[in-house]
């Protein structure tokens, strides 16, 4: 049993060191092509710009009196930009299949699952990067954080926990649609319906009855709620709950999804 427990550890250990190894490379590779950074930073400062500035007028009277609609959007648009980060991982794995990559990935002595781990986690690490920098714009014309620092960071949790999980989902399609056009006019069609039936820009209240029950319950809205509550205050409790649901569901339905479509690449 002793050998047995020694094997499966050498052989996690082994699966870490290759997730890093390819976290790494994909790294080196945006730094590489900032482009990439660039095009995927640009769209969300123009949603805050534009919600702002061209909707904020009118969505604020729907508002609590005195609150401001920066406050309310800005969580919407960090968790929008977690949620589209699922078709850059969708689309990369498209690419690195259309290139050859993941052919010569899985020629090597590698752990299967170590492949889409660095996907993922490098995902993560650019979304770090990029609701910073999304979080730096906001403040700039005004949004500020109302709860203690310990609740921030719990905010940061939540944002980083959806992104991830809905990076598996892109990496899944990625790998069954192998072409990079079509996982990104996919991830358009499941994505959208997604952020725009959601609180993510605009107070629950202020939808159809009909669709508030959906919205009300579906991931990239209670994510968007959870989000919101930990930085400017409110409700949280059932949204939290919901969120760490929603993520750990789909981390447990996608991740054994994605490996099956590489194995069978």
């Amino acid at each position: 049993m002793a050998v047995i427990a020694l094997n499966r550890s050498d052989k996690l250990r082994w699966t870490l060191a290759d997730a890093a190894t390819v976290t790494r490379r994909n790294l080196i590779h945006i730094m590489r092509v900032p482009q990439l950074l660039v095009f995927s930073t640009v769209q969300p400062v123009m949603f805050v710009l534009l919600f702002t500035y061209v909707f904020g007028g009118a969505i604020k009277a729907s508002l609590p009196p005195g609150a401001k609609y920066i406050n309310f959007l800005l969580p919407g648009i960090l968790i929008q930009l977690t949620a589209f980060s699922a078709m850059n991982t969708g689309i990369g794995l498209a690419e690195d299949a259309t290139k050859g990559l993941i052919d010569r990935f899985r020629s090597l002595p590698m752990a299967r699952s170590a492949v889409l781990a660095g996907r993922t986690l490098s995902d993560l690490v650019r979304n770090i990067f990029v609701l910073l920098l999304i979080y730096g714009v906001g403040s700039a014309i005004g949004f500020r954080i109302s709860t203690d620092p310990l609740q921030a960071l719990g905010a940061m949790g939540v944002l980083l926990l959806f992104g991830f999980s809905m990076s598996w989902i892109g990496a899944t399609i990625g790998l069954t649609l192998r072409d990079p056009e079509s996982v990104q006019a996919a991830g358009f069609v499941w994505i959208f319906p997604l952020i725009f039936a959601s609180g993510l820009f605009v107070p629950l209240q202020t939808m159809p009855k009909w669709l508030q029950a959906f919205a009300k319950n579906q991931p990239v809205s209670v994510a968007g709620q959870a989000t919101r509550s930990l930085l400017i205050g409110g409700p949280l409790g059932p949204y939290l709950w919901k969120t760490l649901a929603w993520g750990v569901g789909l981390l447990l339905v996608f991740i054994p999804l994605a490996v099956s479509r590489y194995r069978r690449t």
